[in-house]
């Protein structure tokens, strides 16, 4: 299967422009899993809820989501994106993954980052992992986003967004649930999630596509810059492929799901061993 990333420099409020360059860049590559950054449609550095809704869209009906899968129908690749949703009133820090054949499913975020929980609605709708196909043209490409599919010609995948990586429980979550492959989109500005996020692919042995934005972005007496340094990780918690800080890049590379599959290391199987009787998850009582 082959997997990988498009890191780039949205520009704040230019929906048209970035959805543009993402035309640009997908339209040519070579392949069936494409992971973009958060929020990269709309930028980042919002001022108010106001301002936001001017730019958030329904996730069913609105141009991006739209174009997006569209865009998947075209190039064969699934399309995992990064999206300010409205919804009634509510706004969400949204993941839309639409596949080929048009069928999406939506991710929005439970863990808000600082100035978010002040812009955005908390998720409290929990992640699933879902199906999407991979090279077997045999396999209809046009198929829907069904919970679990075994074999190789389907990749289970679980998505995050951003500061969603600094809560192990989640990845375990979605690695418990079958997920293969972790796609999180960002947009970091932090210098711990590259490193952060290879012990999480390693302590599930899952692949774990990192898609963060570059560049800085000044609105509204905010400035950011953001980190860079996507990455592709193996469960083996080796780098397969990280960027440069700055660099705009659309890198693809081959894997095998089902690598992911294997838990065992050494003499000791990484879920089976663990002792949940002895963990305490509840919230501290203070």
């Amino acid at each position: 299967m082959r997997v990988g990333f498009f890191q780039f420099a949205p520009e704040f409020a230019a929906k048209t422009a970035n959805l543009a360059k993402v035309e640009r860049a997908l339209s040519a590559a070579d392949a069936d899993l494409i992971v973009l950054p958060e929020l990269f449609s709309t930028g980042y550095c919002f001022s108010s809820r106001d301002e936001i809704f001017g730019l958030a869209e329904d996730l069913h009906t609105g141009p991006t989501a739209t174009r997006l899968a569209a865009l998947a129908r075209e190039t064969g690749i699934t399309i995992v994106a990064g999206i300010a949703e409205r919804s009634s009133d509510a706004l969400y820090n949204s993941c839309l993954v639409v596949a080929p054949g048009g069928n999406r499913r939506t991710y929005r975020k439970i863990h808000l980052f600082d100035r978010e929980k002040q812009l955005f609605d908390r998720s409290d709708t929990r992640p699933g992992v879902w199906a999407v196909p991979g090279r077997d043209k045999a396999i209809p490409r046009v198929a829907p986003f069904p919970d679990r599919i075994g074999g190789q010609d389907f990749a289970q995948i679980g998505v995050m967004i951003c500061f969603d990586y600094f809560f192990p429980e989640l990845a375990r979550t979605l690695a418990l649930a079958g997920a293969q492959i972790i796609c999180h989109p960002a947009n970091l500005i932090l210098p711990h999630a590259q490193q952060i996020t290879v012990t999480r692919a390693l302590e599930n042995r899952v692949f774990w596509i990192l898609c963060n934005r570059t560049g800085a972005e000044e609105h509204a007496g905010q400035s950011l810059t953001f980190t860079g340094q996507s990455q592709i990780i193996a469960p083996s918690g080796e780098i397969l492929f990280r960027a440069g800080i700055g660099d705009e890049v659309l890198k693809v590379v081959d894997i095998e799901p089902v690598e992911a599959d294997n838990k065992i290391v050494g003499n000791n199987h990484l879920f089976k061993d663990r002792r949940p009787d002895m963990y305490d998850t509840e919230s501290p009582k203070s």
